[in-house]
């Protein structure tokens, strides 16, 4: 769930101006912040309603299924949690002067994989490598 479209000013990257120049940096951090400000908004949500809702069924089916939601909810809060780790990573690269630089090659990455996914830290064909060398030693 990336906050989608332009900034509020109407401002979105161009390959016609400097990469990772002072307004894209300006331009990623919001998305960053914003993003992380949604998880944390929907993660609240999710601790509220844990603790309003506690386990009452007294029917077993409904208990369990209740149970199963509840396990799949949690599972998708650890890997916001993970996520929001992902999103600060990013927003250090930014303060450092490393973001939107391949971690592997140093090349830029390109703005529409930036603005898809902004916690990239490969271009797609380090990425590309990267998951072919891991199927790879994962298959021997």
């Amino acid at each position: 769930m990336v906050p989608r479209g332009p900034a509020p000013d109407g401002y979105r990257p161009s390959n016609d101006e400097p990469f990772m120049n002072p307004r894209q940096q300006a331009y990623f951090r919001r998305k960053l912040l914003d993003w992380k400000e949604a998880i944390r908004r929907e993660s609240q949500g999710t601790l509220s309603h844990l603790q309003v809702d506690s386990l009452r069924e007294a029917d077993l089916n409904d208990r369990a299924s209740s149970e199963a939601d509840w396990s799949l909810e949690l599972r998708t809060r650890d890997r916001q949690r993970k996520l929001i780790s992902k999103i600060d990573a990013a927003l250090r690269r930014i303060d450092e002067g490393e973001y939107g630089y391949c971690e592997v090659t140093g090349e830029p990455i390109s703005l529409g994989r930036l603005e898809a996914r902004p916690i990239a830290t490969m271009t797609v064909e380090a990425q590309e490598r990267h998951e072919r060398a891991e199927k790879v030693s994962r298959d021997d």
